[in-house]
């Protein structure tokens, strides 16, 4: 449970709220003490000014400062305030404590500034606590020329009451606060949290079994529907490479599965009788020969784009000529486009300067220049440009073939695909294994660059390759 999301989420939570609250309360306690000790001091500040304004008027009457000060006293009734009157000097000249004998005291004289009121705070021992007590003093001079200091005294035990009352109710409500919060924050977070629970068991249960199962949405607007939506995308994404993966594995097997089906068979024919003439077993051989080579290109093109797809084939970059190379892969593909009385166009072009894998382009070109030838009837042409435009090199290949169906040209790049529907190949037809045009594909992009299906019809095919060009 500790080691829980939800555990986690509420103890922070609950972190956060006791922080705030404790700086609220500390906040509140503060402005609470602050206002009850303002509002003491403006008592006892009004009550000194109250007790130098009486004394002034018996003066001016008058009488001595001894027995107007008598008189003050007599006249004001506060039992839980204490006054004093004293000379310029400190000396008492008259003073009323309160009914528990506490006095107004005066502070040291150098304390006393100008004609401000000074407080200061005792404390003094009462029936063995601490009863704190505050004072006012003020210094006036009156109509006689004479100096008097007045003090007044009042215990601070309704201000430390109010306080204590203030902390009772804080002690309560903070933790009281925190619980409610607490509950609620656990609550809230097994809620919010529950989406993740049910996708946690869904991901649980789904496999290479059933990949088709998603995780659940609740609400596809939120963190958790996007990462719901993201993992999502990652199961479909993961049944498309594993249906890829399948099919591959099928695909493969069955091209590997013709060639040596036919080996096998040229063999065992030959071998069924002791004596056979040369040239049946030469035509024997020549089958096995053929069948091997196929074999052969079937498992490079295999090894090829499993290295693709690892990641670990790299990049043997060099510095070269695009138009040489297109030249030289011309002239390969017109013995073969000659043998089958195909006219192969090349457009002259200007000089071409590339970096890059001139060992895999020249195999991208060949297995387009192948495709084309495959599949355009005798008496056809194709067509090879290659231009620079926009900063890149469009190779382009066009043959006057039959075209491809339109339902099968959105798959003409996977992996063993083919527009047909023969899937066993013979020596004799000049079929391929259906990987030709995934491996060109694959080295354009590796190239940073791109292969397209421009356009197939029933007057032919043409595709368009395009990689960088190095700055001019």
């Amino acid at each position: 449970m500790f080691d829980s999301v939800r555990f986690r989420l509420t103890l922070w939570y609950l972190a956060v709220l006791a922080l705030v609250l404790i700086a609220f309360s500390t906040g509140i306690y503060a402005l609470l003490a602050q206002s009850l000790y303002n509002r003491l001091d403006s008592t006892l500040r009004n009550e000194a000014r109250a007790l130098a304004a009486a004394h002034e008027r018996q003066i001016s009457e008058g009488r001595n400062a001894s027995e107007a000060a008598v008189m003050v006293q007599e006249e004001r009734f506060f039992p839980r305030q204490a006054t004093a009157i004293f000379d310029a000097e400190g000396q008492l000249v008259s003073e009323k404590p309160t009914r528990s004998g506490k006095h107004a005291r005066l502070p040291p004289l150098n304390l006393l500034q100008g004609e401000d009121t000074y407080f200061y705070t005792v404390l003094e021992e009462e029936d063995g606590g601490r009863d704190g007590r505050r004072i006012a003093v003020k210094r006036v001079p009156e109509v006689n020329g004479q100096t008097y200091i007045f003090a007044v005294s009042q215990p601070l035990d309704r201000v430390a009451e109010e306080l204590q009352s203030m902390r009772h109710i804080l002690y309560i409500a903070v933790p009281l606060a925190l619980a409610l919060a607490g509950f609620g924050g656990w609550f809230l977070a097994r809620r919010s949290l529950a989406p993740v629970v049910a996708m946690s068991d869904q991901a649980r249960r789904i496999g290479a079994e059933n990949l088709q199962e998603r995780l659940p949405l609740a609400n596809a607007r939120d963190e958790l529907g996007k990462l719901a939506a993201t993992f999502n995308e990652l199961l479909t994404r993961l049944e498309a490479s594993f249906k890829q993966q399948r099919r591959f594995m099928a695909d493969a097997s069955h091209e590997l599965r013709t060639p040596l089906f036919v080996i096998r068979t040229a063999t065992d024919v030959t071998l069924s009788r002791e004596h056979r003439d040369e040239g049946e077993y030469r035509d024997a051989i020549k089958i096995a020969s053929e069948q091997t080579h196929r074999l052969t290109r079937i498992v490079e093109d295999m090894f090829t784009l499993a290295r693709a797809d690892a990641g670990s084939r790299t990049l043997d970059e060099s510095d070269f000529y695009l138009d040489e190379l297109v030249n030289e892969a011309a002239r390969a593909a017109t013995v073969l486009a000659e043998s089958k009385g195909i006219n192969l166009d090349l457009a002259n072009s200007a000089e071409l300067p590339c970096h890059g894998d001139e060992g895999l382009l020249r195999q991208m070109l060949m297995n387009l220049l192948g495709n084309a030838i495959k599949h355009t009837p005798r008496g056809g042409t194709i067509s090879l440009s290659v231009e620079r435009l926009n900063g890149q090199y469009e190779i382009t290949v066009a043959d006057t073939g039959t075209g491809i169906p339109l339902e099968a040209q959105p798959h003409i790049f996977e992996r063993f695909f083919r527009a047909d529907s023969a899937r066993s190949r013979t020596d004799t037809d000049g079929g391929g294994a259906g990987l030709g045009l995934a491996i060109a594909r694959w080295i354009a992009e590796v190239h940073k660059g791109r292969l397209n299906l421009l356009r197939s019809d029933e007057t032919g095919t043409t595709f368009r390759a395009g990689i960088p060009a190095p700055p001019q």
